[in-house]
């Protein structure tokens, strides 16, 4: 007689999962490409990202606009997090971005306010 298992609901991270890197940091990153422009994106490992967007084997945006430099980084606790603060930075302005790479927070709250 065939039976069925039953799958084990996933556990949750908890901190000390992630403090002790079971489960890997991620971080959301922002580069300064060679023509200027500002690209976004999600990685566990952020100096080996920007080394691979520098070989020119990251993402197609910056195959062409290298060499790269790094600009700024955050932590997040999982991918789900990282890919929507991704998000969210990407739908933000120029300025905006590059308030948050200063690291005016007030300057960065003044752009978030309405522009009506």
């Amino acid at each position: 007689m065939l039976t069925m298992s039953r799958a084990r609901p996933l556990k949750a991270a908890t901190s000390r999962d992630i403090l002790q890197r079971k489960i890997p940091m991620w971080h959301v990153y922002i580069i300064y490409c060679s023509d200027n422009s500002l690209y976004t994106g999600v990685t566990t490992d952020v100096s080996r990202r920007v080394k691979a967007h520098n070989e020119k084997s990251g993402g197609s945006y910056t195959r062409i606009r290298t060499p790269v430099k790094l600009a700024y980084q955050e932590d997040q606790p999982t991918h789900s997090a990282a890919l929507k603060r991704e998000a969210q930075i990407k739908n933000w302005s120029r300025a905006k971005k590059l308030a948050l790479i200063k690291g005016c927070y007030k300057e960065l709250s003044n752009l978030s306010k309405s522009r009506d």
